[in-house]
């Protein structure tokens, strides 16, 4: 039985301060949850604040990018290296955001893939299709092109790695949600390509979350659903209660 990550990607907000206050409240929230990772990714200068406060307790912290290079002359730019020393375990992969205002591909975040494996981070690879190609019936081909222009470039040991996050765009922060039926459709899309192209073991054991206007009233059922195996959650992962309340569901 795959075991659920219930992750908190904070984009660009909180302050250190913010960042500890937040950790205060929230632990003791969450400190008997025994049943799934608990991920939290603050903007990069949250790091150190939230790798203190998260320090020999059930919490892991994550970064929400970094640039595939060691070092070098890449003004702005965090690599693996810098996010592990800061703290992390994990990292989120060309979240759609990263895709739509930064220019994110499947080439760079396969590089990004590799980078975080090599430094020993657990990635979080997110795919997902806009409003428009889920109208028109084009979810499962936007999800094969994702899929194939990044992890399928990845070997078998490094695909154990990976988890992979189905963000559908058009129920990103529009207070939009998948049902869980239309969520576990993609998921099992997913779950079938990987099984193609890295066998029925990786299929099985591959971790694969759903995120996408994620709250505490609609969390049960999703996680009713047998593909869905945690989620990405955003806005409501600011409120200490809220994420709370979604990673106890």
């Amino acid at each position: 039985m795959r075991r659920p990550i219930l992750a908190g990607n904070w984009k660009m907000y909180k302050t250190p301060l913010e960042t500890t206050a937040f950790f205060e409240k929230f632990r003791p929230l969450v400190a008997d949850a025994t049943h799934a990772d608990i991920v939290i990714c603050p903007p990069f200068v949250n790091l150190p604040a939230a790798a203190d406060a998260t320090r020999g307790t059930n919490i892991e912290v994550g970064g929400q990018n970094l640039y595939w290079a060691n070092e070098g002359a890449y003004t702005g730019e965090v690599s693996a290296g810098m996010l592990r020393a800061a703290g992390c375990q994990w990292v989120i992969v060309a979240h759609s955001e990263r895709r739509e205002y930064f220019g994110e591909t499947e080439e760079t975040a396969f590089k990004k893939l590799c980078a975080a494996l090599d430094a020993g981070l657990k990635p979080i690879y997110c795919v997902g299709e806009r409003l428009h190609e889920h109208e028109s019936n084009q979810t499962h081909e936007v999800l094969g092109r994702q899929l194939r222009g990044c992890v399928g470039y990845l070997t078998p040991e490094q695909f154990r790695g990976i988890t992979v996050a189905y963000e559908p765009v058009w129920a990103i922060g529009t207070g939009k949600v998948a049902t869980p039926e239309i969520a576990s459709a993609a998921h099992s899309f997913i779950r079938d390509y990987i099984r193609r192209q890295f066998g029925a073991g990786a299929a099985e054991a591959c971790r694969i979350l759903y995120g996408g206007s994620v709250k505490a009233d609609n969390i049960g059922g999703l996680m009713a659903e047998d593909q869905i195996d945690g989620a990405l959650v955003g806005g409501a992962s600011l409120d200490p209660v809220s994420f709370a309340s979604i990673v106890n569901f």
